[in-house]
């Protein structure tokens, strides 16, 4: 089938017409239009242009709405600290005799485990200062959610011991100090236990920001690594210092059950070992995007 061509010379239209044929024609020099191209110029339609003005519509990424981008994070901090410490409170009141650490351990561990998982996708799953921080330190949370962060997750730690106390026998729960941590009696244990909290939440603020936050080492098995991470810490170092590693677990059990002694120790070690996994992901550990230095 012969196509019929008809000769434009115009400058104006021809450079459109050279857009939508695909042709690299000059403005000065002849070319010849298809009839059917040449019939949809006289009429001022270009579907080349058209349709390259609907593909950067449909480029424009979507923006999330404020309330996930501000406040959902923040309601899933204040969830998942509530039902985590509520938990940990509990099997520390109800520890069965004869389970030693076991058992706070375990449960510490997978309802941290599984709170991540089902509330993870929504605010990074932190449910912990000082895991705040040290995701905050190697770029993982912009800086305007560390407060609101913060506040959720302590929050969270005073309702989840609150709740505690409410289910908990109250013999059990006095003896065990409503499960704030209560193992330092002088002053001599502080350097061993402020050492170990620092050490203990070093790996644990390290899981998480290798595991969820590093591009190179990331894991979608990130949430059990991290209730494991907690396991091992209670199982190892419960009698060293409780294996705290978590502000907002002190700070809710010491204000329920009003039991301050040391209390600044469980702040101090795990900002610390915050502190240090920043320094150790940005200058040595992190992929390019996150590494400040020899990338």
């Amino acid at each position: 089938m012969s196509l019929r061509l008809q000769f434009l010379k115009s400058p104006g239209p021809q450079h459109l017409l050279d857009r939508a044929r695909g042709t690299g024609c000059d403005q000065d020099s002849a070319c010849f239009v298809p009839a059917p191209l040449m019939a949809t110029a006289e009429r001022g339609h270009f579907p080349a242009k058209d349709a390259m003005v609907d593909m950067d519509i449909k480029q424009k990424p979507h923006q999330p709405h404020w309330y996930e981008r501000y406040v959902q994070p923040c309601v899933a901090e204040l969830l998942g600290s509530t039902l985590f410490i509520f938990i940990g409170c509990l099997s520390v009141v109800e520890d069965a005799e004869g389970t030693g650490r076991l058992q706070p351990a375990l449960a510490h561990g997978l309802a941290l485990g599984l709170t991540i998982a089902i509330l993870g996708d929504i605010s990074g799953g932190h449910f912990n200062p000082a895991v705040s921080l040290g995701v905050w330190l190697v770029g993982g949370l912009n800086i305007t959610m560390i407060i609101p962060y913060w506040v959720s997750q302590l929050c969270g730690g005073i309702i989840g011991a609150g709740l505690a106390k409410a289910v908990a026998a109250p013999e059990r729960y006095v003896n065990a100090s409503g499960g704030a941590f209560s193992g330092i009696a002088a002053d001599e244990q502080i350097p061993s236990i402020l050492v170990g909290e620092i050490v203990m939440t070093t790996f644990l603020v390290l899981v998480v920001c290798m595991g969820a936050i590093n591009g190179k080492t990331k894991t979608p098995l990130a949430p059990f690594c991290i209730g494991f991470t907690v396991t091992v810490d209670i199982l190892a170092g419960g009698g060293v210092s409780g294996a705290c590693m978590n502000p907002a677990r002190a700070f809710g059990p010491a204000l329920v059950a009003n039991y301050w002694d040391y209390h600044w120790v469980y702040w101090v070690g795990p900002m610390v070992a915050a502190l240090l996994v920043g320094a150790l992901v940005r200058l040595f550990l992190g992929d390019r995007t996150a590494r400040l230095l020899l990338k």
